[in-house]
């Protein structure tokens, strides 16, 4: 293996890599050997010369160097085949059901900047890091070595590209030239739109709880808010809910809920429309009168995106999740559950209970808590990484 340059890290840097945590930030760099390009790979040391890893390099990003293996080794066809292999194994053994999934999960299975999704016989990847998108190619093959599948597409229309010095783009990497496909979870059948749906088409870490949560759903009234696709509410459906309404504020994604849930026989029972969920809250308490309203909802799920994308505006959000989870509890039904979720990595699961623990005393209303809940084990959580866990929610019965 040719030398590589070298990024030598200063005295107290090194604890982060020894534990696990793949990402190096330009602060902790003490200095380079040689120059490397942007996207090269290069192995790091601490400030007394022992061997850390080997990564990639990009002087444009705030995360310096990315580290890919704690070992010497070449990153090319046979290295990512490996790592594929190795992710694949994790979900076979955790969900062997599943015929969609997340494939590789960035940090999560030690691929720093790569995610690649399985959709039936469909992959769509991104690559939000300047070294993983320098090895798309190698990348490509290696999945349709091991996946065979009908295409393969990249959705690169995040923004967090550009702090990599990357632009935004998409389209077809191989195969056939596709816009919607149909997926099944849990048994259920729901199509998406490839190109233009939320992530990468699909809300994949949900997988799990969908079935999960549709367990407090036999015979009574369910309200799936932020619905999207209508997953709560589909799977509500089937499991025995006497109706379930979803409430997201795309015209799209309540027509394909619609779609969905008459593909599945259950559109007698599902209702989707389209509003402001906040908005939808206040409207509906006007028309009832909101101090004398009679709680209507057996089963309310609360499934925002993030209101947050950094910690600055976390008391923003703060107060957002505190307010839509007030209007629900004076919604819910004695006896009813209430099943929440929150996706930002700023608001930890500790802080996200606090917020619903104070709307319920505003509220004046007190909850047990049934269970607890995280990311479909294709999203896998490595606590010595934070950041791959974001996904957590409770389910409260109410008292």
């Amino acid at each position: 293996m040719e030398s590589l340059p070298t990024v030598l890290l200063k005295p107290g840097e090194a604890d982060r890599v020894l534990a696990g945590h793949p990402w190096i930030y330009e602060g902790a760099v003490m200095r380079l050997t040689k120059p490397p390009a942007d996207g090269d790979v290069v192995q790091v040391k601490d400030h007394r010369q022992r061997f850390l890893g080997t990564g990639f390099f990009n002087s444009k990003s705030k995360i310096r160097v990315r580290v890919i293996s704690g070992e010497r080794q070449s990153i090319d066809a046979s290295f990512f085949r490996q790592r594929i292999e190795a992710a694949m194994a994790v979900r076979r053994r955790h969900m062997p059901e599943a015929t969609s999934y997340r494939v590789v999960n960035s940090e999560s299975d030690h691929l720093s900047g790569l995610i690649v999704d399985k959709y039936e016989d469909v992959l769509v990847l991104q690559t939000s890091s300047l070294g993983m998108d320098r090895r798309k190619g190698q990348i490509v093959d290696t999945l349709k070595h091991l996946f065979h599948p009908r295409a393969i597409l990249e959705r690169n229309d995040m923004g967090s590209r550009k702090f990599e010095g990357m632009e935004e783009c998409g389209g077809t990497l191989f195969g056939e030239e596709l816009e919607t496909v149909e997926v099944r979870l849990n048994g259920l059948r729901f199509t998406l739109n490839l190109k233009s749906g939320h992530k990468t088409g699909l809300y994949l870490d949900q997988q799990a709880n969908y079935q999960a949560v549709a367990r407090f759903a036999k015979g009574g009234r369910v309200l799936d808010c932020f619905s999207f696709l209508g997953g709560f509410g589909i799977h509500a459906a089937r499991a025995g809910a006497t109706q379930a309404l979803g409430v997201d504020q795309s015209e799209d994604a309540t027509a394909a809920a619609r779609s969905n849930a008459k593909a599945n026989g259950l559109g007698d029972r599902c209702v989707f429309e389209a509003a402001n969920v906040f908005d939808w809250f206040k409207v509906r308490a006007a028309q009832r009168g909101d101090a004398a309203a009679k709680p209507e909802w057996d089963l309310i799920v609360l499934d925002p995106p993030s209101f947050t994308r950094n910690r600055a505006s976390v008391g923003d959000a703060l107060r957002g999740y505190k307010e839509i989870h007030l209007r629900a509890l004076k919604m819910l039904k004695p006896g009813g559950v209430l099943a929440t979720f929150c996706c930002s990595h700023h608001v930890n699961a500790e802080l996200f209970m606090d917020v619903i623990l104070a709307a319920a005393y505003d509220a004046r209303k007190q909850l047990r808590r049934v269970a607890v809940y995280t990311q479909s084990p294709d999203h896998p959580v490595l606590p010595a990484i934070a950041e791959t866990e974001y996904l957590k929610g409770f389910a409260f019965e109410l008292v």
